[in-house]
């Protein structure tokens, strides 16, 4: 292990294969809002949401997804038109982006305090990462993501593993990924900060940023990315890794 390294590490699609939490908490969500829709989420609608789920930045945006599934709208013809799509569903149900988040979050608290355990189940971490995160040590990564942080707390204690709250830059504090990577460069002025993600505009945003030009970039094959994205990623500058010789770096 390289102590000189830094990593800067996504949650979803990453460390944790979150994806089935996600489209039933989103399911469930939606339920809340529209009434037409049943409680329980279909399974074929589970396995189309994980089929969508590479286009989906943050996890309340599962909610207005799993809506347009149920209106019967095709996968394809919500990969080509997606934003449009769900700023229409929002405009139509006046509701707001905070409106969703809350939501979301407010339906995983309840679905936490009724079955911790069934909660946890859904959100397995990718094999053999908690294993390299507790060989990594907690001086030697963060977790940037988009998802609130508390339960990003509750999926690490699960597994066993120790990071302290500073360390967990999530939805939150309000701070964009290039925000938060620019702070981790200042706070380690010395060392090699490594951003691993799976969401290939994401990286692409980074690499735009002169300020950010010394963050080593990997893309996360493992996670939730298309073979699009995967073909795109092999023309940039920065490393496209799958999981097996992530655990070995």
């Amino acid at each position: 292990m390289n102590n000189s390294i830094i990593y800067a590490l996504d949650f979803d699609g990453v460390i944790c294969d979150s994806a089935v939490e996600t489209a039933i908490t989103g399911w469930k969500a939606a339920s809340q809002i529209w009434g037409d829709m049943p409680n329980a989420v279909p399974q074929e609608m589970i396995a189309r949401f994980r089929v969508i789920r590479p286009i989906i930045e943050t996890g309340y945006e599962a909610i207005l997804a799993m809506r347009l599934m149920y209106l019967e709208e095709s996968i394809e013809s919500i990969y080509s038109d997606y934003g449009n799509k769900i700023n229409d569903l929002l405009k139509d149900s006046q509701i707001t982006v905070d409106d969703l988040k809350a939501l979301f979050g407010e339906t995983r608290d309840i679905w936490i305090a009724n079955d911790l355990a069934d909660w946890i189940n859904m959100n397995p971490l990718f094999d053999g990462v908690a294993e390299k995160l507790r060989q990594l040590g907690e001086q030697h990564w963060y977790v940037v993501t988009t998802k609130q942080e508390r339960f990003v707390k509750q999926i690490l204690k699960a597994n066993a593993i120790n990071l302290a709250d500073q360390q967990i830059f999530g939805l939150d504090r309000n701070m964009s990924k290039i925000e938060v990577l620019k702070g981790l460069l200042k706070a380690h002025p010395n060392t090699s900060l490594v951003f691993v993600e799976d969401r290939l505009p994401t990286l692409l945003n980074v690499l735009k940023n002169d300020e950010l030009a010394s963050v080593g970039l990997i893309f996360a094959l493992w996670g939730y990315n298309t073979a699009e994205d995967k073909a795109l990623a092999a023309k940039q500058y920065f490393t496209s890794c799958y999981l097996d010789n992530f655990l070995e770096q």
